[in-house]
């Protein structure tokens, strides 16, 4: 299908200059049921992908950490508007390995006067702080049996200054995902769970 060519494809267009080339290996989210695939993805309209691209240095990718502060003067066209005629909510969908699948929705319009879709700078915000709530949710959580451990998140594992979102996805009616890389090579996130945690002060 289409889409997931789309999805695939980034990986070999995307232009890296900072950080890794290394993705967070999630699956492609559809629905469960034939019925649901045909309704949802084959018989829907799906957009093409929304790439954040920024200047200084010139890749496509922007740190979740910069998007979640709204550092964004780097952004590519970061005025422009976002899921016009997509009604009044998407949901972001994560993929994480090891994890259950997690969703949430955000709002296609910014309540801002006059009332409008919202930006390419605003929706790399909203999908930073779905990151980060994914993030604080499954910190808590066991992961799956089988599940590899290096994707793991945490505050001694993947935080959100490892990430960079470099696009978003449209992979079923009213759902998008995100593609993420690494900012930080695997080694040296794998070296802070060696590091001892500072004991507690008396």
């Amino acid at each position: 299908m289409e889409h997931v060519v789309k999805w695939k494809a980034i990986r070999d267009q995307a232009i890296t200059v900072t950080g890794t080339t290394i993705y967070i290996p999630q699956s492609i989210y559809q629905p469960y049921t034939e019925a649901d695939r045909v309704r949802y993805i084959e018989k829907a309209d799906l957009k093409e992908p929304i790439i954040f691209k920024t200047a200084h240095p010139d890749q496509w990718g922007i740190p979740l950490d910069d998007a979640l502060k709204a550092k964004m003067k780097d952004l590519i066209d970061k005025d422009d508007n976002m899921f016009e005629n997509c009604g009044p909510s998407v949901s972001i969908r994560l993929q994480w390995p090891g994890y259950r699948a997690w969703t949430k929705q955000i709002p296609t319009m910014d309540f801002k006067s006059p009332k409008g879709p919202i930006t390419r700078a605003k929706l790399a915000k909203n999908i930073a702080n779905c990151v980060k709530r994914f993030i604080e949710e499954k910190e808590k959580e066991r992961m799956e049996m089988e599940a590899d451990r290096r994707w793991r998140v945490g505050t001694r594992y993947i935080r959100m200054d490892d990430l960079i979102l470099v696009s978003l996805h449209h992979i079923s009616k009213g759902s998008w995902q995100p593609q993420l890389r690494l900012r930080t090579a695997l080694n040296d996130i794998q070296l802070r769970r060696l590091q001892p945690q500072a004991p507690p002060s008396a």
